[in-house]
């Protein structure tokens, strides 16, 4: 039995994507970025120093923090206070990655970018959506940064974006909601850069297994989404041409 999509997608089809920047007032950069009912705020600032391990190096570094909001899902969750969960921890690790990639920190200098990624409402790729929209805040930010004469040019080298996939009855669907996410069998978010070249891939096999060449189509979707979600990425930085190195 074919699976059928909740909303009535096609299998390799995005939910409607936006990025709606200037979202708060005192960050460097900031994004609401929203792919179909999850919605991400998504804020960088900018502080001058680095971590211990850098300094004098001249490098800049690059952190990320994520939150869940207790209302963001259909029953309350208590706030992670002082202990973070193992999950909350795994995502902004993953999101500091990922956006690391698209960073020389010789240009930007002994200075540290903290992407804040708080999940307003959740409905499955909370860190793929964080990932996504805060590349667009971070490029906002660096913007910013240029503008006011604090870079003399873009550290920016690239893109990065980051998509889910899974299986729904042995086929292969894109970018999943909860229905969706709590169904598959196999469950992957895939982070890629503007050259479709692999950042990282996080994916198992929620139960069985899947072959080698499930893996491909797996795969062969999430760059038909990331090659979307980085066109929506560029229409939304009016000055993208300008933050390219």
């Amino acid at each position: 039995m074919n699976w059928q999509r909740p909303d009535g997608r096609q299998p390799y089809q995005l939910r409607p994507v936006s990025f709606e920047q200037n979202f708060t007032r005192y960050a460097a950069g900031s994004v609401l970025a929203k792919c179909g009912d999850t919605h991400v705020l998504c804020t960088v600032s900018v502080s001058q120093g680095v971590p211990r391990f850098l300094e004098g190096s001249g490098k800049g570094w690059l952190t990320a923090e994520y939150r869940m909001l207790p209302s963001a899902t259909q029953q309350r969750h208590d706030r992670e206070l002082i202990k973070l969960s193992g999950r909350t921890q795994e995502i902004q690790r993953l999101i500091g990655r990922s956006l690391r990639a698209a960073i020389d920190f010789d240009i930007l200098g002994e200075r540290t970018l903290t992407v804040d990624a708080d999940v307003l409402q959740a409905d499955a790729g909370t860190r793929t959506t964080a990932i996504t929209g805060g590349f667009v805040a971070l490029a906002n930010a660096i913007s910013k940064l240029i503008q006011q004469g604090t870079l003399e040019r873009s550290p920016l080298t690239g893109q990065i974006a980051a998509i889910s996939v899974g299986l729904l009855s042995g086929e292969p669907f894109l970018d999943l909601d909860y229905v969706e996410d709590v169904a598959a069998t196999v469950d992957f978010n895939v982070v890629m850069n503007q050259h479709l070249g692999i950042i990282e891939v996080q994916g198992t096999a929620e139960s069985g297994s899947f072959t080698r060449q499930q893996l491909n189509q797996l795969m062969d979707f999430s760059e038909k989404g990331i090659q979307q979600l980085l066109i929506a990425q560029r229409q939304a930085i009016s000055d993208w041409d300008k933050l390219q190195m």
